[in-house]
């Protein structure tokens, strides 16, 4: 097992890849509704993904363990092609997009955007494998591919149409194609600090296509098709804990010491990239570690678990490779569980009626991606993590009104926007930690 810790990046990170896939789809075979697996496959195939959509609920527990799993592969196969660097960036999407696999992306409406990336590298004639990453992010807008093979713009389902085929093949070609210049600019946009940077582009084009589709012709925005029932908690527990504890079994058989991983929690400085800096095992411990955190706030605040909230896990997960852990994360679960109490109580004072409550849906939804902001804790110190997460917390549940539901960045996309609210302020009065302690020039 030591030999993996000695691995290039590269090669550790399609292992890991390949592990993570695999657990999915052998979780598939286990489900009790194992027999039902691919008729459920089906039902999620064919059926609209506006979000939040329950997979659970619409093909069960082994059909959506088996499209993870398979999504998962997907991501898996494209960074194994010739050429390709898997690093921090594609360990994020490829959890991300693996995650969303419960309740957003499925494993045929994932393709057309990703062509879309493919012809600006054709047009462009750019490397294929430079945009990699590109390609899985553009996922994000999946859930209007599947709305147009079968719904757009019906309020109810139709089925696979010739005509809504041509149309999802044509708008995801056409997002995709464009998305790679966004892609690269949004980081100039909000300075590193938001980690899941593809959410900006990824949101400003749903937002464009929620306009062309459905706010200029005047059709109407249907609901989330399928019940929000919840899943058996043993279920998603014990797959849970089996998969992080064996994330943190294996790192330490890799060798990964505690005091290396309390390095990597204490750094004074902002790391983006955990395998290339402290090693393959220590980033692994985090992997297992990090998801344990998430799966024990969810929880002890009592989330009730149905394919959003179970695939939420992963889609926090996502960034502990490029970023967060649980010693730069607390402020701002803390932050989401102060202002959740504070506006409770503030409610009936205004006579609100409040429904925001910590364990709701889309509260729990919302801190998956409020942990993006996890550099502004890092930088400026807990008290200002605490105050994005604040922030982040009143603006996720609106933000869905600018893209229809349709982008499944919705709290990347929001905690991109709290970056653009915060960060000119907090360089422009505030100092940074460096600089309290007297480490930098202000």
């Amino acid at each position: 097992m030591k030999r993996l810790n000695q691995l290039p990046e590269r090669d550790f990170l399609k292992l890991f890849f390949a592990a993570f896939s695999l657990s999915f789809l052998l979780a598939a075979f286990v489900m009790p509704d194992r027999a039902d697996m691919l008729p459920g496959l089906w039902r999620i195939l064919s059926s609209p993904t506006k979000a939040t959509t329950n997979f659970f609920s619409l093909g069960g527990y082994a059909a959506t363990f088996l499209n993870m799993g398979l999504v998962g592969l997907v991501c898996t196969l494209l960074y194994c092609l010739p050429g390709e660097r898997p690093n921090h960036a594609a360990t994020l999407v490829t959890i991300l997009t693996t995650g969303f696999g419960s309740w957003g992306i499925h494993i045929l409406n994932m393709w057309p955007t990703m062509l879309g990336v493919v012809l600006h590298c054709i047009v462009k004639r750019e490397k294929l494998g430079t945009h990699t990453n590109a390609m899985l992010f553009s996922t994000g807008l999946a859930p209007f591919i599947s709305e147009l093979m079968v719904r757009y713009p019906n309020a109810e389902p139709v089925g696979f149409t010739p005509g809504g085929v041509v149309l999802a093949l044509a708008v995801g070609i056409f997002a995709g194609f464009f998305l790679p210049a966004g892609l690269d600019n949004s980081p100039k946009i909000h300075k590193g600090f938001a980690l899941y940077s593809a959410a900006l582009p990824v949101g400003m084009t749903a937002f464009f296509l929620h306009g062309i589709l459905y706010k200029a012709p005047g059709v109407s925005i249907p609901e989330a098709v399928g019940e929000l029932h919840f899943a058996d908690p043993v279920i998603v527990n014990g797959f849970c804990l089996a998969l992080f504890s064996g994330f943190v079994l294996a790192a330490l058989l890799m060798g990964c010491t505690w005091r290396d991983y309390w390095k990597l929690l204490t750094d004074p400085d902002p790391v983006v990239n955990f395998s290339a800096t402290y090693g393959n095992a220590t980033m692994l411990m985090n992997v297992g570690l990090y998801g344990l955190y998430i799966l024990l706030y969810y929880n002890l605040i009592g989330a009730e678990f149905n394919g959003v909230t179970f695939g939420v896990i992963f889609c926090m997960l996502s960034t502990c490779n490029s970023g967060s852990h649980p010693g730069n994360i607390w402020p701002i679960t803390l932050g989401y569980s102060m202002a959740s109490q504070l506006f409770q109580r503030i409610a009936p004072l205004v006579g609100g009626e409040y429904v925001q409550y910590l364990h709701s849906q889309s509260i729990i939804v919302g801190l998956c991606y409020a942990n993006g902001l996890s550099p502004i804790s890092d930088k400026y110190g807990w008290f200002y993590g605490f105050c994005a997460a604040t922030a982040h917390f009143c603006m996720v549940t609106t933000v869905p009104q600018l893209h229809g539901g349709m982008c499944l960045y919705n709290g990347g996309f929001t905690a991109a926007l709290v970056c653009l609210l915060m960060v000119p302020s907090l360089e422009r009065h505030f100092r940074t930690k460096r600089e309290r302690r007297g480490m930098e020039p202000q």
